[in-house]
């Protein structure tokens, strides 16, 4: 079905690193500080006894007013004086006036930093960012008192929080703060954890549009298209398959959950490698599932089942976006992303409960529940992978069950893994990046739950729904270390909270480019 072309998104905030303080910085529409609990009461962060001196303020006793504790992401919004339009965002520099006094904001705000992890710097920058949007700059000394990894999580806090997307006729309904000036930054390391922040941020940043986008335009085609247009962008190679060389080549999987659409089925392949890699260099390789749409095929989902089923292509939109960062954060290891595309559509060439169908190499599933599609087109990348890329670890990254947030709520993914190195990886990674997960155990007794009596095995298990999903994805791993991360308990926010805004959470990449950027990825595994 034809669709309008999806209008322009606004881009995120624009950063930049400064050591003056921001009452020093020329044209800054905002000043924010930082303020931290205190025993006697709050205590402000550099610049703010400057800047309130400039201005005539007393903003600790603005902050006494407001009962401000300095808990973490709590705003008091202090009115002064001066200018209160935006102009042009090009007039912030990060050069200080000759007389040290720069024209002064009509805004100063003042964040709680906490306790001043790197969370509750992540979080601190989210409230800033939606603080001041609509606004062209902002110059904060928050990142002024945060070690350098914190610094990062400010700026993906300030990102992701000022995340929006829209289809309205007349435009954005509001814009991100065009620019955000890191005040009071005097730091040799600061520019490249200021080059990584971003590239996570923006990773988090495409992985929610794509999860976003109505899936009237967000077919398996349009999906694959994203990914060659990203990946001819990030300097990676790109393969799509088509319906027909998906059938060639075995791939019963995808073709069965996508056979009722007239929307065709793609696998998609992307394929990093890393300046100076040799024949020897390990591959990595990490796997999305991508459902553009979900009916549950035959065993249709109730109609609210549905209303967020335009991101369960969740995974694949991770894997897209983590694949396009990964020479940003300078991935040491060669990466293959691979994302079985496919809609989930209920017509007469749908997949019937009862059916089997082979996946990739052979091995054959029973089909008795046409809603436990992302297994089975995980399944066939999965044997593929294992098959044709010898890979020294298997990620697989999906949306894959509703047990999952029955176990562990709104905010937190589970994961599942058959080595003990690469779930130390998952984990550490998870704890970086603010993408929280916690291990689920690949219960053995259950594997009868997963066996067929006319097939290798069964795709709908039953009890314990999570843990039989993943016993049913460990038979396509062979003995290769794999995890498996479930994140259907995160994939949508049902409100903005820090730096999650409304709608599908677009979650994943941080945790995926954490990992992959670290100095070593497959330390304790190859």
């Amino acid at each position: 079905m034809p669709t309008s072309p999806l209008p322009p998104q606004v881009s995120p905030p624009g950063f930049a690193l400064s050591p003056a303080l921001p009452h020093q910085i020329g044209g800054a529409e905002v000043w924010a500080f930082p303020v931290l609990p205190g025993d006697d009461g709050p205590l402000l962060g550099p610049g703010a006894d400057e800047a309130g001196d400039a201005l005539g303020v007393d903003l600790l006793a603005a902050l006494e007013a407001s009962r401000a504790t300095g808990r973490t992401g709590e705003l008091t919004s202090v009115p002064v004086g001066g200018r209160t339009t935006s102009e042009t965002a090009s007039e912030t520099t990060s050069e200080a006036t000759s007389d040290g006094a720069a024209d002064g904001p009509g805004l100063v705000l003042l964040v709680g930093v906490g306790d001043a992890t790197p969370t509750d710097f992540r979080r601190a920058g989210a409230a800033l960012a939606r603080a001041t949007k609509d606004r062209a700059s902002l110059a904060t000394s928050v990142p002024a008192i945060a070690p350098v990894e914190a610094l990062g999580a400010f700026v993906v806090g300030a990102m992701l929080g000022s995340f929006a997307f829209h289809w309205r006729s007349t435009g954005p309904k509001e814009r991100p703060v065009a620019r955000i000036v890191l005040a009071g930054v005097d730091d040799d390391g600061a520019d490249d954890e200021l080059a990584r922040a971003i590239a996570l941020g923006g990773a988090g940043w495409r992985s929610r549009t794509l999860a976003t986008v109505p899936a009237n335009l967000k077919t398996p085609a349009w999906l694959a298209q994203q990914a060659v247009e990203v990946g001819e962008a990030a300097g990676l190679d790109v393969e799509i398959w088509d319906d027909a060389r998906l059938e060639a080549e075995g791939f019963g999987g995808i073709r069965a959950v996508g056979g009722g659409s007239v929307h065709e089925p793609r696998l998609i392949r992307m394929d990093y490698t890393p300046r100076g890699a040799t024949k020897r260099m390990p591959t990595v390789v990490i796997v999305g599932k991508g459902i553009t749409f979900d009916t549950g095929g035959l065993d249709i989902k109730p109609s609210e089942g549905m209303l967020t089923m335009k991101r369960d292509m969740s995974g694949g939109g991770a894997v897209i976006a983590t694949m396009a960062a990964l020479r940003d954060v300078d991935c040491p290891v060669r990466v293959v992303g691979l994302v079985p595309a496919a809609e989930n559509a209920v017509s007469g060439s749908a997949m019937r409960p009862g059916d089997v169908i082979t996946h990739f190499g052979g091995r054959t599933s029973e089909v008795n529940n046409t809603d436990a599609e992302g297994r089975l087109v995980l399944a066939d990348a999965m044997a593929y992978a294992v098959s044709e890329l010898a890979p020294a670890a298997l990620v697989d990254i999906a949306t894959l069950t509703g047990a999952m947030k029955v176990s562990l709520g709104q905010w937190t993914g589970g994961y599942f893994a058959n080595h003990e190195g690469l779930a130390d990886h998952v984990r550490d990674a998870a704890t970086a990046s603010g993408e929280n997960v916690w291990r689920m155990p690949l219960v053995a007794d259950y594997e009868d739950k997963v066996a067929s009596a006319i097939a290798d095995g069964d795709n709908a298990a039953g009890g314990a729904g999570a843990i039989t999903a993943a016993l049913f994805l460990q038979h396509f791993a062979g003995d290769v270390p794999w995890a498996h991360i479930d994140f259907a308990s995160a994939a949508e926010s049902p409100a903005d909270r820090h730096e999650w805004t409304a709608g599908p959470s677009g979650w994943g990449p941080r945790l995926l480019l954490t990992w992959l950027g670290s100095d070593d990825p497959l330390a304790g595994i190859a």
